[in-house]
């Protein structure tokens, strides 16, 4: 999704379907950023903090107007996890979206494990109180004869 045209082409299909939020996984997007795109609307990037940095992995999300004004903030959390908070309805009580792109099965067990910690850290931070979605590509595998897709 790294190329520019692919960011006009999901912003189109959000505002077809009257999507209000579209979480992203595997942007291939090499910065940490907040973008404008043509329409206006943010675009949060979690990708690689090293300069030069290959196109893989990251994570985003697009917001149009009304969730907008929700924003209260986001985080990225290295390439593979991004955290956005908004305001609720409900006084005091915030929703907190984590998007994840976890490693595949066939990463080494460190790179997971580092994974698995960070996500863990971020979930336990969030107040039991607010409401905590966690989305993305968990890539999980289910059963004896996990090979192949």
């Amino acid at each position: 999704m790294w190329e520019t045209e692919r960011v006009f082409q999901i912003a189109a299909e959000m505002k077809r379907y009257n999507m209000e939020m579209l979480v992203i996984s595997e942007t291939h997007w090499t910065q940490i950023e907040q973008q404008r795109i043509a329409s206006g609307d943010p675009l949060l990037c979690s990708g690689h903090e090293e300069e030069n940095a290959q196109h893989i992995q990251g994570d985003a999300l697009m917001l149009y107007k009304q969730v907008q004004n929700a924003l209260i903030g986001w985080g990225s959390h290295g390439p593979r996890i991004i955290k956005v908070s908004f305001k609720t309805k409900k006084d005091g009580i915030s929703m907190n979206v984590i998007q994840c792109y976890a490693p595949n099965y066939d990463y080494n067990e460190d790179a997971k494990n580092q994974f698995c910690d960070t996500l863990q850290s971020i979930v336990e931070k969030c107040p039991t109180k607010n409401l905590t979605i966690l989305m993305g590509d968990l890539n999980a595998k289910i059963g004896m004869d996990n090979t192949g897709y």
